[in-house]
Parts: C-alpha cells; sequence; structure tokens
C-alpha cells in the first residue's frame, strides 16, 4: 500500500490491516476489534482518514475504502445488498427486489425493499443515490429465508415462496395489485411453485388476510391447485380485507370475505361471489 501517502506509518499500517478484514465494508465496531483499540479512537481515526479520501463515509459509524485508482473519494455503493446488511440487519431483501433476484418478474426497481427487525425513523432512506424501502418486522417472521454471498459479504434474501406470501401480505411490496399478480403469475409457471408451502408460510405468518388474498387469486388464475385452494378456504379469519388495501374497493366476493377493486372485476374473470355491498 506504498499509494498511502498523506498518513503516518502506524496509520497506514493499520487501515491495510482493516481493509484486508473488513470484507470491503468498514465499520467502527469491526475495525475496533481488528485494532484491539477503542472504538472511540477508531471513529476518529476513521473520520480522519475520511477527510482525507482514504476512505468515505456512507453512513454513522459505516465507510467504504476508497480505491487507489478513484478520482475522488465519492464514489458510488456498487452492491447495495451488502451495505444494507451492514445498516439494517437483522434484515432480508424482499419484495420486488427479491422477486428480481429470483427472476419473478422483468421489471427494474431502483429502491431496494429491505425488511429489518429495526424501527427506523425514516422509512424510505437514500444513501449515495440509491434507495431503501424499510419495514419492520418481528423476529418470529424471519423465516423463509435463503443466504447469498455478495462478494465476502453474507445477506439474507427472502426465498421464492416466502417474496409470494409477503406480497398477499402486502402487495405494495410487489408494485401494487398488478405487478404482484404478475410475479405472482410468474411463480405458479416456475419451478419454485410450491402451493402447500404457500399455505405454510402464510399460517406462520400469522394474516388472515393472506389466506383471502391467495385463495382468492388461485381460485380465479389457477383453479386447478384444488387443494392449496381448499386450504386457505379452511384458514378465513372473520371480516373482511381487501385484495389491495391502497385501492379503494366498492365489491365484495363474499366467499373470500375480500373487498375487490372495480377495475379487477373488469380485467380478471368474474367471480359468482362478487356482488355490491
Amino acid at each position: 500500500m506504498k499509494g498511502l501517502y498523506g498518513l503516518g506509518k502506524v496509520e497506514r499500517k493499520r487501515l491495510t490491516q482493516i481493509l484486508r478484514q473488513s470484507k470491503g465494508i468498514i465499520t467502527v465496531k469491526e475495525a475496533a476489534e481488528i485494532l484491539g483499540i477503542k472504538p472511540s479512537e477508531v471513529a476518529k481515526m476513521l473520520s480522519r482518514w475520511s477527510e482525507k479520501g482514504w476512505v468515505s463515509r456512507i453512513s454513522r459509524g459505516i465507510y467504504l475504502p476508497v480505491p487507489i485508482e478513484a478520482q475522488t473519494p465519492d464514489i458510488s455503493i456498487e452492491d447495495s445488498w451488502a451495505i444494507a446488511e451492514k445498516l439494517f440487519s437483522p434484515c432480508y431483501v424482499g419484495g420486488w427486489s427479491a422477486a428480481e433476484y429470483w427472476d419473478l418478474t422483468d421489471q427494474i426497481h431502483r429502491t431496494f425493499i429491505i425488511l429489518t427487525e429495526q424501527k427506523p425513523r425514516k422509512r424510505k432512506i437514500t444513501i449515495r443515490n440509491i434507495d431503501f424501502w424499510l419495514r419492520t418486522v418481528t423476529k418470529k417472521t424471519m423465516f423463509g429465508l435463503k443466504t447469498v454471498w455478495r462478494g465476502q459479504i453474507k445477506v439474507a434474501v427472502s426465498d421464492p415462496t416466502r417474496t409470494i406470501v409477503d406480497l398477499m401480505n402486502d402487495p405494495m411490496l410487489g408494485g401494487g395489485l398488478r405487478p404482484t399478480v404478475e410475479i405472482f403469475l410468474n411463480y405458479m409457471k416456475s419451478n419454485h411453485k410450491d402451493a402447500k408451502l404457500l399455505v405454510d408460510y402464510a399460517e406462520k405468518l400469522g394474516n388472515g388476510a393472506v389466506f383471502k388474498r391467495l385463495g382468492f387469486l388461485m381460485e380465479r388464475i389457477v383453479p386447478q391447485e384444488k387443494e392449496a385452494i381448499a386450504l386457505c378456504r379452511a384458514r378465513l379469519t372473520q371480516g373482511n380485507a381487501k385484495l389491495d388495501p391502497s385501492i379503494a374497493a366498492r365489491k365484495l366476493a363474499t366467499k373470500w370475505k375480500l373487498w375487490i377493486p372495480e377495475n379487477w372485476r373488469q380485467e380478471a374473470p368474474v367471480d359468482k361471489s362478487v356482488r355490491n355491498p
């Protein structure tokens, strides 16, 4: 690292040691453990290095190394998943971001959906021109996840079936009703399809509205999944839910206790259980 001009001998040695062991993203806590010194001292040291352009601060206590060839320390984040893991852990990549990963949608979103056990003040955060949309989840709902490697960092992503259940729980995680239905269709046509696991995950999640949306969509779109549809019917809870909570609905599918928007009736096969309120 002879290119580390502007740093003293001790600082060069410390920075080199951190870069070798930090897996590409530097946190005050990890750097303190690597060097065996107090976090408060490390925080001041990283701040100095940031001013000199050797690391770039992306959030409080979190830095990225600046490549020697970079023209400016104001570099972009190459892997948002790894950054999310550092910032919002325990968390997982979900919604349309997971659907993209599993090839369940052709739509590309510049905002990354992160479901986290943290309770951030802001639900939408922008870091270096990368947008994160955060949703808080409980520890007991951290299931149905797969681990993927982003460089040297392990990141959790909802598996294909859990991704669908999350969209049934909140269609906005898929971008709204229409793209959510498209993702669901692609899932049912893919090798990932597991109708029984969908029901199992929905039961584990514990939101009755999921069974109403899932059963309704299955009956309309994949009526051959009779066993899974029957399992959904058997698990209906009291009260009515909306097919898409973000859209006004004046028609009720009494069979599924589900309010559906008018445009859905126009675009999809009509269910005889639909009636005016």
